[in-house]
């Protein structure tokens, strides 16, 4: 037995020396700059060996013994090739120079190039990169992010000039916002006019619409997941831009040596000044304003810590009677460490907070609100070998709902003084995510998340009689109120309730052929906080709820699958997408709620059931002069609300019926035009659906009043939505060797003044008594010119 065994150590010893293999790692970073480059390519000519970066620059690869060629790639970057002799385990950095000199340096991006790569499971991933965003026409000039990712398929808005945006038929608050890794509750500026974020200070963006990696959770249909800009580490820098309404500015420089850099960039808006000139708003303000700050040390090749923050607001007020604040703040302090040549960390302390105020001068009424969260999260990364890499992790988040404070403003005010009952909540995961290449044409994505959410005490709850916060009475046949038996205290040590949730997650991508690959995915996900709101679109009053004894979690399930291929050497690519998700435990309010200033706000809802399922077509043209897409969606987005324990018919007589997201069609061509090294122009055509919405259909008379009567929720729709933008943008020089670059971008919103139906309302004129519909409109034509400049 002695022998055997040792016979069998002496043929596994054997094999190991024969398949001896050894480890390149290291980053990759921008020759300019010295920001890290997510998502570039770094493999062995000649074989199937390779990896891309990770969002830290990171990336490591395994191989047998032997003499290889390495090459390192990425859009827009010369590509780099070095010989090497893989004979011991090495660290290779390598920096990386643009192939083409460009203003904007902002990354927009996914983890993988715009072209398709067929190879990797990774699907339903929204990208687009910074020449490209640059160039597209926006509102008054300026760039948005948000607004660019909407003219790719399966992205929506609730209308023109309305905030958040919509993925997949599912709601503005099921996507998951991160700005370096803290949350943004409202990713608006102006009520919707621009995003908060500043395209200077970004570094990259990610927009998962479905296939949601298990190291995110909390959300059922996307996750955004947007980096700032480390800093430039090599030398002192300024860029940023003058617009007609707004202008923004940045700042970068290295520190300590070089071992660190940071970056501030702010921006403004100077609307308000022009105010006074029109009639009727001359007494008026709307102002927005934000920062952002980032810096970093590295201490040594294996330690750098980073120092992260955000801080926005807006201001509007008409005529000193409604006054209306709201903004976000945010700050991480993370540490990122490599313990080896295959495992990797980082450690991340984030704060994030929303907070919004109302001042209505005219009842003296002083309304304020806020948000806040605390999150501690540790990610692992470990490169098992060349076909397996794992990533795996915990965090833990803590939430500090305030629903409202309510306090006159002067002693003759008729109102009185309401605090509302601050909400607690903690929510904590564990996740482990496995990337398996099985053979060389078949490679898997699969993971686990485990995620557990306990509503805290510290309050008083209203209880019902037989648990029933709403009731239907079946004599007028609408929902009521139910009955109140008392109220239970919760102290800070008790759990009101708690929910654990196992969330898998799957993806396989199958290579055809050299050019064309077949994908597909399963995802769950569950999210615990509700954004409560009657409205067609979301504003900054809206009110944010955690799960618990009367609201239960949404959970959701997508399925989905893809076709990808790249076509004549990939300066055309193709991506279809089909998919159908379904999510539990939607809510949606009861007619005639009243979401703002209550303590019982289970008596304004039911729980529902929502689906949605699409086809998504996406055509570029990569290469060229020429270059631009076609997007196009085919989708619907329906809700069932049933009774429950209220009993009833639910809303809309327990019927399927449309969200208010639902776009049947959805068409978007962006082109951009090269026509020399001063002059390019690009134009937006979008088309969609209009939007579902509820009119009335009869109306009688009661008491010499005359009532509507409505139809089914959501049954009508609003007239169709198109537009066409188009800019044009000049470089007076183009040369490398000059330090002050600077362009001109003309713009034209809407250009040929489509009058878009923001809303249609439904009144008697006061002179003839007749039913009359008025449509209001948001923008029509607008012209913008805007001076971009780099230092």
């Amino acid at each position: 037995m002695k022998h055997f065994f040792l016979g069998i150590f002496l043929i596994f010893s054997g094999v190991i020396l024969a398949q001896e293999s050894h480890t390149i790692r290291g980053t990759v970073k921008d020759f300019n700059n010295g920001e890290t480059v997510f998502g570039a390519s770094v493999f062995l000519k000649g074989t199937t060996i390779g990896a891309t970066t990770n969002e830290y620059g990171f990336y490591f690869i395994t191989a047998p013994k032997g003499n290889y060629t390495l090459i390192v790639s990425y859009v827009g970057f010369e590509d780099i090739s070095q010989k090497i002799s893989l004979d011991i385990d090495e660290t290779l950095n390598f920096e990386i120079k643009e192939s083409l000199t460009q203003l904007d340096e902002v990354l927009i991006t996914s983890d993988e190039p715009e072209r398709v790569n067929i190879k990797k499971p990774q699907m339903s991933v929204s990208k687009l990169n910074a020449s490209t965003i640059k160039q597209m026409p926006a509102v008054l000039g300026e760039i948005d992010v948000i607004k660019s990712i909407q003219m790719l398929p399966g992205v929506t808005n609730g209308g023109e000039g309305s905030a958040g945006f919509n993925v997949r038929g599912g709601a503005a608050d099921q996507n998951l916002v991160l700005l370096d890794e803290a949350i943004i509750y409202n990713t608006s500026h102006f009520f919707g006019f621009f995003s908060v974020f500043n395209t200077d200070a970004i570094k990259d963006i990610k927009l998962y619409k479905g296939d949601i990696p298990a190291k995110f959770g909390g959300r059922v249909s996307s996750v955004l997941d947007i980096r700032q800009k480390d800093g430039n580490s090599k030398k002192l820098t300024l860029n940023g831009g003058i617009g007609l309404i707004s202008s923004r500015l940045a700042v970068e420089a290295p520190l300590f040596n070089k071992k660190g850099s940071f970056i501030v960039a702010g921006r403004t808006s100077y609307a308000h000044l022009f105010m006074p000139l029109i009639e009727d708003i001359e007494d008026s303000k709307l102002s927005f304003y934000d920062i952002n700050l980032k810096t970093n040390y590295e201490i040594n090749k294996n330690n750098r810590v980073y120092l992260s923050g955000y801080f926005g607001r807006d201001v509007f007020d008409i005529a000193n009677i409604i006054e209306n604040q709201y903004g976000n703040t945010t700050g991480n302090l993370r540490w990122n460490h490599v313990y080896n040549d295959k495992l990797f960390s980082n450690l991340s302390l984030i704060y994030s907070k929303y907070d919004y105020q109302i001042i209505l001068d005219f009842i003296e009424l002083d309304w304020i609100a806020d948000i806040k969260n605390y999150n501690l999260k540790y990610d692992f990364g470990y490169y098992l070998n060349e076909n397996i890499k794992l990533d795996f992790g915990a965090s833990g988040i803590l939430y500090n709902l305030n629903p409202g404070i309510v306090k006159p403003t002067s002693e003759n005010s008729p109102i009185n003084y309401l605090k509302l009952e601050q909400k607690r909540a903690f929510e904590s995961g564990l996740y482990v995510s496995v990337e398996h290449k099985v053979t060389d044409k078949l490679t898997a994505q699969y993971g686990l998340r485990f995620s557990r959410f306990s509503r805290l005490g510290g309050q008083n709850m209203t209880t019902y009689l037989n648990d029933q916060p709403v009731v239907y009475n079946n004599e007028i046949g609408i929902y009521e109120e139910g009955e109140e038996i008392g109220e239970t205290f919760y102290k800070k040590s008790e759990s009101i309730e708690t929910f654990n949730n196992f969330e898998p997650r799957f993806g396989l991508s199958y290579q055809l052929n050299e050019s064309s690959s077949l994908k597909a995915s399963y995802t769950r996900t569950a999210q615990y906080l509700h954004l409560l709101s009657n409205t067609a679109s979301v504003t900054p009053l809206d009110v944010w709820t955690p799960s618990g004894k009367y609201i239960k979690p949404q959970k959701s399930n997508q399925y989905a699958l893809g076709y990808y291929k790249n076509i004549n050497d990939s300066k055309y690519s193709l991506e279809v997408e089909t998919y159908y998700k379904t999510t539990k435990n939607r809510i949606d309010y009861v007619d005639g709620s009243n979401l703002i200033g209550t303590n019982t706000i289970e008596t304004e809802i039911l729980n529902g059931e929502a689906r949605a399922y699409g086809l998504e077509v996406l055509l570029r043209k990569n290469e060229g002069k020429f270059t631009g897409w076609l997007a196009y969606t085919l989708s619907k987005s329906e809700q069932r609300t049933l009774g429950g324990k209220a009993g009833g018919p639910g809303i809309n007589y327990g019927n399927w019926y449309n969200t208010a997201y639902d776009r049947t069609h959805d068409i978007s061509l962006t082109g951009i035009y090269e026509f020399n090294d001063k002059w390019s122009f690009s134009g937006n055509l979008v088309y969609q659906t209009g939007r579902p919405v509820t009119y009335p259909n009869s109306q009688y008379t009661y008491e010499d009043l005359s009532i509507a009567s409505y139809k089914g929720r959501n049954e009508s729709r609003l007239p169709a939505y198109h537009r066409l933008d188009v800019s044009a943008t000049y470089s007076p020089s183009s040369s490398s060797t000059r330090r002050w670059k600077g362009e001109w971008v003309f713009g034209i919103y809407n250009i040929y003044n489509r009058k878009n139906a923001a809303s249609i309302s439904f009144n008697q004129n006061e002179d003839t008594g007749e039913n009359e519909a008025t449509r209001t409109a948001i923008f029509g034509i607008i012209p913008s010119v805007t001076y971009n400049f780099k230092f």
